[in-house]
């Protein structure tokens, strides 16, 4: 097989998946966003933030962080402190911890060219009581200020399987 049929079967996959992807239904999604980290350092002065506006308050939802680390990464795990403020002013802080590789260094989550995808639930069987813009504050709470290797941090709230 010559190199250029090769490259254009290549293309030609790609371009499939792209379109399944685009294409595909997610009727689960209620809110999903990702914050690029500049360079991939993220200090810890840096607080990412989502704010979802939700107005069905007879939905259950999951919750879930998503974070999008490479190679460069050099923990096993991530802790963040995770803010929730509700429409009305009322809050909580929550202690998180992802499991970003195994005992033996393997990296969990999806991986692709150095790209490792982690979705890690961080709260299931939601109900939020009140319609309005909810505020998720994001940080990491490592121990070293400037946190290499994490590209994206990002939140999805889905509607609950029944």
């Amino acid at each position: 097989m010559t190199r250029n049929r090769y490259q254009h079967i290549i293309a030609c996959i790609m371009a499939g998946l792209m379109a399944t992807f685009l294409l595909s239904c997610d009727d689960n999604r209620v809110f999903e966003e990702y914050t690029e980290i500049k360079d991939s350092l993220w200090d810890m002065e840096r607080t990412v933030e989502f704010t979802p506006l939700i107005s069905d308050t007879l939905m259950i939802s999951n919750v879930y962080l998503n974070i999008r680390n490479n190679e460069k990464y050099p923990y096993s795990n991530l802790f963040l402190f995770v803010t929730t403020t509700a429409p009305n002013g009322s809050w909580i802080k929550d202690t998180i911890e992802i499991k970003m590789a195994d005992d033996k260094g393997k990296w969990k989550g999806k991986g692709l060219g150095g790209l490792y995808f982690n979705k890690k639930l961080f709260k299931s069987n939601v109900r939020f009581p009140y319609p309005g813009l909810y505020s998720f504050k994001i940080v990491h709470a490592m121990r070293k200020e400037e946190l290499e290797g994490i590209r994206e941090v990002g939140l999805r709230i889905e509607l609950q399987d029944k």
